[in-house]
Formats: structure tokens, sequence, C-alpha cells
């Protein structure tokens, strides 16, 4: 979304000069400062740009790997050491990461900067603008995304620092869970009565009154395993409250996987939330690209999809998460690659020329360097040929060519770098409806006339041909949401409370519950010395 963007597009950077350039030692010309800047609406949005920008910066990153690799979801082993990356992917799938992983870091630095930036942008536009309804609005949107980030780090690491001033560098112990679930309730509470009521065009990528909503939805659903204690009928009132503002739709089975396309924006019936992506875009700081075509993509499939660069293609699926999509007439199976792959006419087969011992790093015989030209099939199975305690499955066609693949973002044959156009959803109205359908059927009352079965049908006339249900189970529902969120960074939530999370999938047997949060990584202990490690993980 390239005009939303530039709109919100202000540099990182000139944020951190609103307040620090009067101790320079050299005369200065021109200086940004209140007095003259921000100076109007225009320049107040921008002035919240930075918040936007750095959320966008590892969501499909630190984020995604961190939510989807410690699931049955997806997995990225090494071939033949490519990948490897001091063993942070596949730490995530053995749950036995430790405070000094990679991923672990990086999302703990990204959602706290996240709340930093958005601590400045709130005090900068506490001073800089006149008080009134505009004011209300858009530092309502910035707290509605701290509250996100807070969210984000709660729901990772439980017990986390509450620090909402800008400017306070001191060490700050952490807050229990319950502390932090409870500001961010009264936070999103008092937010809602002065965001934008309207969706579409006009709010696109700026949370309005229903994003608070629907997040405020997904912390009572979550209750229990944050707080102890079931908000069941306070997550179907916040749903109510979704659904009662008729702003959204649920896609039909037609439109269902151009949600994910890269032309989709705004006019898209199901977003309640995206964040935006545009290749052409620069984000100062931070990563703030989205590359599942890179990762997700085949290496041989780059014809087949116009890409302009070969992907690298190192993650994929698991059996046991595939088995949720056993329904022949949903759509949704169409975002996998699996079996055999032909070109886009259904009828050519995609091929790929080698030698023998290419296709085979383990064949024997003494013509290995004979050529080999064969029909890509992708493979359900992985398997640590090459080496098990690095697992690695190897570095040749076969390797290459196991897990099955997503590609539900669709591959963006129009940018010419890596990054993708595709915008991604954080919060959709059938997630509403589900977490709605999920609530009754764990206690809560039915409301609207709607109940489980017939919210959870509502989702599933728009996805497949099959008969409607005539009942649902909670297990019935979890396959129901891995099918629906495949790809989109909810499963470790939904695992953790369907309490599946301690489970055996792939070569992953660890049961420890301590694991349900991540540990505190090591430099942010170093950089705040308050802080103490979560139970069970080394001091």
């Amino acid at each position: 979304m390239k005009k939303i963007l530039k709109y919100l597009g202000l540099p990182v950077l000139m944020v951190g000069l609103f307040w620090s350039c009067e101790d320079l030692d050299v005369p200065i010309t021109t200086q940004l400062t209140p007095e003259v800047f921000p100076q109007n609406s225009t320049q107040y949005i921008q002035t919240t740009g930075p918040v936007y920008s750095a959320f966008r910066g590892e969501f499909s990153f630190s984020w995604w790997w961190s939510q989807s690799l410690t699931t049955d979801e997806a997995i990225l082993p090494a071939r033949g050491g490519n990948w490897f990356d001091n063993r942070n992917y596949i730490a995530m799938h053995f749950h036995d990461w430790t405070a000094d992983n990679g991923i672990i870091g990086s999302l703990w630095d990204w959602s706290s900067k996240v709340i930093g930036i958005s601590n400045q942008t709130i005090s900068i536009l506490n001073q800089a603008m006149p008080a009134g309804e505009e004011k209300n609005t858009l530092i309502s949107e910035v707290k509605t995304m701290r509250a996100i980030s807070y969210y984000m780090l709660m729901d990772s690491y439980g017990d986390v620092p509450l620090d909402t001033v800008y400017g306070d560098f001191s060490s700050r112990a952490k807050s229990s869970r319950t502390e932090v679930f409870n500001f961010i309730e009264k936070e999103l509470k008092k937010a809602i009565p002065n965001l934008n009521a309207a969706s579409g065009v006009t709010t696109y990528g700026r949370p309005n009154k229903q994003t608070a909503n629907a997040l405020l939805a997904k912390l009572y659903l979550n209750a229990q395993v944050y707080t102890g204690t079931q908000r069941y009928n306070d997550c179907i009132a916040a749903c109510d409250q979704v659904i009662s503002s008729g702003l959204y739709n649920i896609e039909s089975r037609a439109t269902y996987l151009q949600m994910f396309y890269p032309t989709n924006g705004p006019q898209m019936k199901e977003f309640i939330f995206a964040v935006p992506y545009d290749p052409s875009a620069v984000t100062v700081g931070f990563n703030g690209q989205m590359y599942h075509a890179r990762y997700d993509v085949p290496r041989s499939e780059r014809a087949k999809f116009g890409l302009p660069f070969t992907p690298s293609a190192p993650r994929s699926t698991l059996p046991e998460f595939y088995a949720n999509f056993d329904d022949a007439n949903d759509i949704r199976n169409r975002q996998w690659l699996t079996g055999l792959q032909y070109m886009n006419d259904g009828v050519t087969p995609v091929r790929v020329t080698t030698t023998k011992k290419g296709y085979d790093q383990f064949y024997t015989g003494s013509d290995g360097g004979a050529a080999l030209t064969y029909q890509v099939d992708l493979t359900p199975n992985i398997v640590p040929r090459q080496n098990l305690t690095l697992f690695d499955l190897g570095n040749d066609e076969i390797a290459w060519n196991m897990g099955y693949r997503n590609i539900k973002f669709y591959p963006d044959n129009t940018s010419t770098n890596r990054n993708q156009n595709n915008d991604v959803p954080f919060l959709r109205y059938s997630d509403v409806l589900l977490m709605k359908a999920e609530a009754i059927l764990r206690g809560g009352n039915e409301t609207l006339g709607q109940t489980a079965i017939s919210l959870v049908n509502m989702v599933r006339s728009n996805r497949t041909t099959s008969t409607a249900w005539s009942s649902v189970t909670l297990e019935e529902l979890y396959k129901e949401r891995c099918r629906e969120f495949a790809w989109e960074a909810w499963h470790r939530n939904d695992m953790i409370r369907f309490g599946k999370y301690e489970g055996q999938w792939g070569y992953k047997t660890n049961t420890d519950t301590y694991r349900r949060v991540f540990p505190i990584p090591t430099n942010a202990m170093v950089l705040n010395p308050a802080l103490t490690q979560n139970e069970g993980y080394p001091n």
C-alpha cells in the first residue's frame, strides 16, 4: 500500500531529532523542533509514522519465526549447512532454545523498540498538538499500537517491565503478567471512545475502534492462560462490538485466497487491522520487509511464479499440521504446494536438470556425474539424512524438495527485490467469529442469536462446498483455526490455549511447560540489571 506508507513514512530518524539539537557544539541554521514541526494535521499524522514503521520492522520475521517455528505448523531445518544459523531456527522446533537465541532476542528488542517509539511519539504529540478531538484520536491510535506491542511482549515472555514514560532510562523490574494484562485492558478501553469508527481506506494500517475491540477479545479469550481467571463472557462482549459495527464481512470462497495476494489492501472485507508492505519502502533502523516467497517457494519454481530472484525455500510445514487440511472441497487447500509440481497451466511439469549425484548426494554409482532430469515432487516428511545432530537434511534435490510449502502470501512477481507487496493481516473478522464460538464452547453465553455452530458455519460456508456441520467440539474448532489462520502467526497462541504446546510433533519431544514463555534474552538482562530470568531457565 504505497500511498499509505508514504503518508505515514516520515523517517524514523526524524523523531529522534525533535528534542536533541540544542546541545550541539556547531552553529545550527535549521532545526527540527516543536516550533517548526509538527504544525498541522498532515504533519501530526506523519509524526506517528515511525511507530508503524517500527511495528512493520520484525512483524514478518522474529514475530513469525517465534510464533510458528515453535509449533507443528512450520519447520526450518538446515540443508547442507545452509540455514543452520547457529541453530537458531531448529531450536525453536525442539523447544530447547536458550536466552541467547537470536530470534528470541530480536523479538524482545523489536517489541520493546515499538513501545519506546510509541512513548516518544505520545510525548511529542502531547506537547505539539492543541487540545481537541484530533489530538485525542492520534494519541489513542498510538496507545493502541503500544498496547498491541505489549500484548505481543506479554504473550511471548510473561512478566515484562511496564514503561510508558519517554526519557526515563532507569532500570525497571518486571511487572507480573496479570499487571500487564490489566494495563493492556485499561489502555484499550480508554482508547476506544477516541478511535476512529470507520474502516477502509481512511483508517487502513492504523487502529480503529474495532481493532481495539478485537484485541480485547483476544486478550479475554486467553485470560485463563495469562491470569488464571477465565473471561469468556467478556470475550464474547468484545466480539459483539465488532460484529454489531457492521463494518466487516467474511470473504467468499471465491475471494478467500485474494485476501493474501500482493494486490490486497483496504478493500478486503475481513481485515480489521493489517500491516501494509511496500517493496520500495525504506524502514530506517529496522528490517521492515516481508519475504514469505523467499522462504516458502521451492528453488525450482522461480520461473513458475515469475520471480526476479531464486528463492531460498528453507521452510515448510510438518505432516501433523497438514493433516488438518482433509476436506477436498476446501479452498484453503490451495494455499499449499504438495506432490508433483506443474507450471501454472496445470499441465506442464516443473522439471529440473541436475546429475545423479546432485539429485541424491548419497548415490554411490560410478556415473554420479551423469545428467538427470526429473519432475519436482514435494514430499511431506522431513528427514535429517545428512546429520541428525545438526538436523541437516542434505544439500541435494531430495533434501530441497522435502516438506509441503505454503504460498498463502502469494509470490509477488512485480517486485524487483525479495520484498513483497502483500499486506499481512494481524486481526481478521473470521478470527472474531471463531473466538466468539470458542468462548461459547468454553462456557460463555450465547448472544445476538448466534451459537457456536452457527458462527463456525458462517466461516466454513465461505471456505468449503462440503455440507455444513451440525455440531462442533473444541477439538474440531481447533482444527478449523489451523485451516483458517495457517501462516498468520497465531498458532503458538492457539496451541498453548488448547493445551497442545507440550505435545510431540516432528522430532520435538520436550514437554517442559515453562517453555510456554520464552526466556528473557541475555542482552536485555545486560541492559536492564533489574530484570530477572523467567522460571525454568538458567540465570
